[in-house]
């Protein structure tokens, strides 16, 4: 696993987590900023990409 990829998928948990929960489209565009960052990260250390809405628990 790479140290870029670790940093990548927890900087985007971070951002998808603390924008989540907001109505306003720009709170949801943050928070799927967030999982396309946390997505990038798995990747490259060779996990699944997380294909939920951002937001669900899943």
């Amino acid at each position: 696993m790479s140290v870029e990829g670790k940093i990548k998928e927890g900087a985007g948990y971070i951002k998808e987590e603390m924008n989540e929960h907001g109505k306003d489209p720009e709170s949801q565009r943050k928070a799927q900023e967030g999982r396309d960052l946390r997505n990038e990260g798995r990747m490259e250390d060779g996990k699944p990409p997380k294909t939920s809405k951002p937001g669900t628990g899943h």
